[in-house]
């Protein structure tokens, strides 16, 4: 009887192989086809048009289509912070018929003074942006609490490395909010936080609850001095940031933000693009 269980054993798993392996080959190409038809993985990908600065709107909107990304995070180049409401609908309206969805706005300065907090949100609200990247006073945190609650904006504090007063490294930020409303976030930019010595794949997974804008680039060196180079050139780990990303599924905005070549942008942006898009596809 043993014997006969063994054989019989044997001849069913010898069966199964097969399927087994059919199985798993299904599945490699359900994951590649899922990958080609999404090469981002869910991701929303888009441009800080920090990045463009020296372009004027219309310029800036052609480059961001022919990097083939489609959304936005809008600084003040491009539409003023002192415009009017009819200004703000109207360059709303040219990036969304460009196919560019406006996701936020800045990095903005604010100080401890509810005007001036109010400025920012009033932009953001008649533009239709769910969150404003921003510098806020430390000791505002009250007037920016109260402010989240009115408006139902996100805020995504953003960390600028060993040289911020404010807030040096995401930790810093989230020191700073977590006893307060929980639409007070972060925006880790990843270069800055490596020049802060913190590793931003790490930060990325701490802060992952508050964390509502993203800021993608790689640097020379992590060395207070460091600078934004084409993606894949610089020092920076960036499957371990896309790993951590995917680990947490994160659902907010990712802005490539290349602030090298401030006045002809374009190609490095493009090669840290396809850099990245490259990088992803091999990431598990």
């Amino acid at each position: 009887m043993r014997r006969r269980e063994l054989i019989r054993g044997a001849a069913l798993t010898g069966a199964a192989l097969p399927l087994a392996g059919w199985g798993a080959a299904k599945d490699e190409k359900n994951t590649s086809a899922s990958r080609s038809a999404d090469p981002w993985r869910g991701f929303k990908v888009g441009v800080a048009s920090y990045t463009l600065r020296k372009l004027p709107l219309a310029a800036a909107i052609t480059a961001i289509q022919r990097v083939g990304l489609r959304y936005v995070s809008i600084k003040d180049f491009h539409l003023a912070l002192n415009s009017t409401t009819d200004e703000r609908k109207a360059v709303a309206v040219r990036f969304k018929e460009a196919g560019i969805t406006p996701l936020s706005c800045g990095n903005i300065t604010m100080q401890n003074d509810a005007a001036d907090v109010r400025r920012a949100f009033e932009y953001a609200r008649d533009v239709g942006l769910p969150a404003i990247v921003c510098s806020p006073h430390p000791d505002s945190m009250p007037i920016l609490d109260a402010m989240v609650k009115e408006f139902d904006i996100r805020l995504a504090i953003h960390n600028h490395g060993p040289e911020d007063k404010r807030f040096p490294s995401p930790y810093d930020v989230w020191k700073a909010v977590e006893r307060y409303d929980r639409r007070i976030g972060l925006c880790i930019d990843v270069g800055h936080t490596a020049r802060a010595k913190v590793d931003p794949a790490e930060a990325i997974r701490r802060c992952r609850e508050r964390l509502y804008d993203l800021h993608l680039k790689d640097i020379n060196s992590t060395a207070p001095d460091g600078g934004t180079v084409e993606a894949g050139r610089g020092v920076l780990d960036l499957q371990s940031v896309l790993r951590a990303m995917l680990e947490v599924r994160y659902a907010h905005l990712v802005s490539f933000e290349y602030e090298k070549d401030e006045d002809d942008p374009l190609p490095g942006l493009a090669e840290s693009v396809g850099y990245v898009k490259g990088l992803l596809a091999g990431t598990a």
